[in-house]
């Protein structure tokens, strides 16, 4: 959750006013040792700087074990010296947090909170009769132990509390909570076998621990990297297997706009065409802050800038960080971007589109991340060509080869489809338009066949133009057209069909004249007659509607005279 100035500024003037007189309280109450071991205390130092820069990474949650180090420093030292330390060591945990602008008082959050944890858990030790600097394993074990104990719970009630304040509201116990205090039970022998040696060899004791720590950190690391790695590639696989089952381009492309984001955490998706035959780039799709946005930006914009030298040698191109891409031109991405990943979309060898990715964070792109999402955008290109193949093979199959109108078979299909729904009463009325041309027959004899076919493209030119999405139209035969219209009445219908009539009378149409010589350009006119029928009102059939409207076209407009319209 964003938060505003002012709520940042009141953090940084708490910390201002509660810290430093916080610790000088401390130290008054609890002052340390006057004969302080100082190369011991700066190797515990560095040891806890390295053990907050290395956190253990469990499914995917960093835990930073930086308590063992605490629980040392503080049974030899004490109070002041481990808070002082503490206070040292979130100078790598910030760094490793890659906070923005927008999240930069969370530096004065976290030191107010680990003061809070350090003395709380220090002051129950003291109270309740624990001892600095000793060897007596009451005080080593079992109060090491309640120190242990007070700390993870006080730290655990903080970060409740933090995300109930900062509106990051989760479970008060979560399996992230019990992992924690799981990470406790290792934390206390090794934090008190620190001290222990520390006490018996000195600052060799940070070698001889520091390093299996270190080691055994690295290892959970590696294992969570590893368990997260097979995690997102069985999700990767799962995401290339819903692609392949869409069927439709669109559909395609909106899952890829959906999942994308949810499976990297970006804030920024640019997603870019590149015209085949030109080259020109334009901004398909665009992703912002969580939302689907229009981004209208010039392909003299794109061309320049972050892409320049992916359009040059379409190769993946990775920015860690503002400074790396600032001097580019790339107004059109978020103003606090910091990452970004370019990656080339191609197909069969050549470049079809341009992926962008942006984050708000600092070196936020894995290098195992960005070969899943290579791998994710080759199952994407995949699969949105073969949805084109079956668009393709879809619209030969349901349309007309020469107008591009819907053919009989199709027209048939949905027919019956409609009357089952007039019948369920999802629809109102359904009324059904045919037409033919008239004198078509002399028009071919006339002028040859590809005047007619010009003539008929025109007409249904007039037809697409004239009903919109109000209707369905189709190819019925060879100069006859059908049009279904749900939710028309009879009535309703014949106004309609009386103004196509009159449309297409008046309609000039160009033809090229192939059986007449000298002749390039010719404008003939043309006239139509038109039957309608209507459900329920003539009938509840499908096949009959049709044959009504056929009945009426020919016995009611053919055989008076034509170029008129008729009811059945």
């Amino acid at each position: 959750m964003e938060k505003t100035i002012g709520f940042q500024v009141l953090i940084f003037i708490s910390w201002i006013a509660l810290v430093p007189i916080s610790i000088y309280a401390i130290y008054v109450q609890f002052p340390p040792a006057f004969n302080i071991d100082w190369p011991l205390l700066i190797g515990l130092t560095i040891l806890g700087l390295v053990t907050a820069s290395c956190p253990a990474n469990i499914n995917g949650v960093p835990y930073f074990l930086i308590q063992w180090v605490g629980l040392a420093v503080f049974l030899r030292f004490g109070l002041f010296i481990e808070i002082i330390v503490s206070q040292i060591a979130i100078i790598p945990l910030i760094y490793r947090l890659k906070l923005t602008r927008q999240d930069i008082y969370r530096i004065p959050w976290n030191s107010m909170m680990f003061l809070m944890v350090s003395f709380i858990s220090g002051f129950v030790f003291l109270k309740l009769g624990g001892t600095i600097h000793s060897i007596d394993p009451i005080h080593m074990v079992g109060y090491g132990l309640l120190y242990i104990l007070v700390n993870n719970g006080v730290n655990h009630t903080l970060i409740k509390l933090s995300g109930f304040l900062l509106g990051n509201r989760t479970p008060f116990f979560t399996m992230e909570d019990a992992w924690d205090y799981l990470i406790g039970c290792y934390v206390l022998p090794m934090g008190i076998s620190l001290y222990f040696l520390c006490e018996y060899v000195g600052i060799i004791a940070i070698i001889l621990l520091g390093i299996p720590f270190y080691i055994s950190t690295k290892l959970l690391q590696l294992y969570g990297i590893s368990n997260k790695l097979n995690k997102e590639l069985s999700e990767a696989a799962h995401f290339g297997h819903q692609l392949a089952d869409r069927l439709s381009s669109e559909e395609t492309l909106d899952l890829f706009m959906e999942q994308v984001p949810k499976m990297v955490s970006i804030d920024g998706f640019y997603m870019i065409d590149r015209r085949k035959q030109t080259g020109i780039l334009s901004i398909l799709k665009a992703y912002e802050n969580g939302q689907t946005i229009m981004k209208n930006v010039t392909h003299k914009e794109l061309s320049k800038g972050i892409l320049e030298e992916t359009l040059y040698t379409e190769e993946k191109i990775k920015f860690k960080r503002r400074m790396e891409w600032e001097s580019k031109s790339s107004d059109y991405l978020l103003p606090d971007t910091q990452s970004i990943l370019v990656l080339p979309l191609s197909r069969n060898h050549e470049m079809e589109g341009i992926l962008i990715l942006t984050s708000k964070k600092k070196n936020f792109f894995k290098d195992y991340q960005v070969k899943i999402l290579e791998l994710v955008c080759s199952y994407f290109t995949v699969s949105l060509e073969k949805a084109r193949y079956v668009e393709k093979a879809k619209h030969k199959s349901e349309r007309c080869g020469l107008t591009g109108l819907y053919n009989y078979r199709y027209f048939d299909e949905h027919l019956t489809i409609t009357m089952e729904q007039l019948k369920r009463r999802m629809i109102s009325n359904l009324s059904l338009v045919m037409l033919d041309i008239d004198y078509f027959k002399k028009i071919n004899d006339n002028y040859g066949h590809q005047s007619g076919n010009d003539i008929l493209c025109g007409i249904a030119d007039i037809l697409r133009r004239e009903i919109g999405e109000h209707g369905t139209i189709a190819r019925y035969g060879g100069e006859e057209f059908v049009i279904l219209l749900p939710g028309y009445s009879k009535a309703a219908a014949l106004h309609i069909a009386e103004h196509l009539r009159k449309t297409i009378e008046q309609q000039p149409f160009e033809i090229t004249p192939d059986l007449m010589e000298n002749v390039t350009h010719l404008v003939v006119h043309v006239t139509a007659s038109i039957g309608v029928s209507a459900a329920l009102e003539d009938t509840d059939d499908a096949p009959a509607l049709l044959r009504n409207a056929d009945q009426a076209m020919y016995i009611g407009a053919k055989k008076k005279g034509r170029n008129r319209v008729a009811g059945y």
